[in-house]
C-alpha cells in the first residue's frame, strides 16, 4: 500500500490537540493512549515530556498497520521544577500563586511513528511565558471557571488564561499542545497533502 494511503492517528484524549491537528484539513483518527504517565523526579521536564509523548505514541502504534501515529505531551518548568496538571483547586491556586508575575517555560514534546517501516521522529519545543501579577481574588475567580483544573501549569494559553499572559516567546500552538509546523515535514515526506496556509494561532 503506498505511503499516501497511511492512516493518520492522534494518540491523545486532548480536545485541544484534536482541534489543532484538524487545522491541517486532512482526515485522522483519535485513539486514547493506554500509556500510564508516571513522573520520575530524576528526569527534567524536557526529558519527561519526551518520554510521555513516546509512550503515548507507542501504546497506540502497537495495534496499527500502515499508520502515522502522533503522541504529544506538555509540561511546565519553573525554577528547574516540573509542574503538571493540578490535583485539585487548592493545588491550582498554589501553582498560579507561584507563577504569577514570573517567567516559566513550557516544554511540548511530540513523538511520531510510521508503523509501515518503524521510522520515528522526536520533536521538542520550548516556549517562554511571563505572567502578569495576579491577585488572590483573580486567581480564585479563574479557578472557579474550571479551566485551570486540567491544564499543565493551571492555566490555558488559548482560553481565559490568555489574559494573564504578559509575554510569550515561541510557538503558540506548541504552548497549547501540538506544534503543527514541526510535524508537517514528517507528514509531507509521506505524501500527505497539506494546506498552504497559516497554521499559527
Amino acid at each position: 500500500m503506498p505511503p499516501s494511503q497511511a492512516k493518520l492517528i492522534l494518540a491523545s484524549t486532548s480536545p485541544r490537540r484534536r482541534e489543532i491537528l484538524s487545522r491541517l484539513q486532512i482526515p485522522f483518527d483519535v485513539i486514547p493512549p493506554t500509556y500510564e504517565e508516571d513522573s520520575d523526579a530524576r528526569l527534567s521536564a524536557k526529558e519527561e515530556a519526551l518520554l510521555f509523548a513516546e509512550g503515548k505514541a507507542r501504546s497506540v502504534a502497537l495495534d496499527q498497520k500502515n499508520a502515522i501515529v502522533i503522541g504529544s505531551d506538555t509540561l511546565i518548568e519553573y525554577q528547574s521544577q516540573k509542574i503538571g496538571k493540578p490535583e485539585n483547586p487548592l493545588k491550582a491556586k498554589e501553582t498560579l500563586q507561584r507563577l504569577q508575575g514570573k517567567t516559566h517555560h513550557i516544554w511540548t514534546a511530540v513523538f511520531l511513528i510510521d508503523t509501515s517501516d518503524g521510522t520515528t521522529q522526536a520533536i521538542i519545543e520550548k516556549i517562554e511565558v511571563a505572567l502578569f501579577p495576579m491577585t488572590d481574588v483573580e486567581i480564585e475567580a479563574y479557578i472557579k471557571t474550571g479551566e485551570p483544573l486540567d491544564k499543565a501549569g493551571s492555566y490555558a494559553v488559548q482560553g481565559i488564561g490568555r489574559k494573564f499572559i504578559r509575554e510569550l516567546k515561541g510557538d503558540v500552538l506548541a504552548a497549547i499542545g501540538l506544534p503543527l509546523q514541526s510535524i508537517m515535514p514528517f507528514l509531507h515526506q509521506r505524501n500527505f497533502v497539506l494546506p498552504i496556509m497559516n497554521v499559527g494561532f
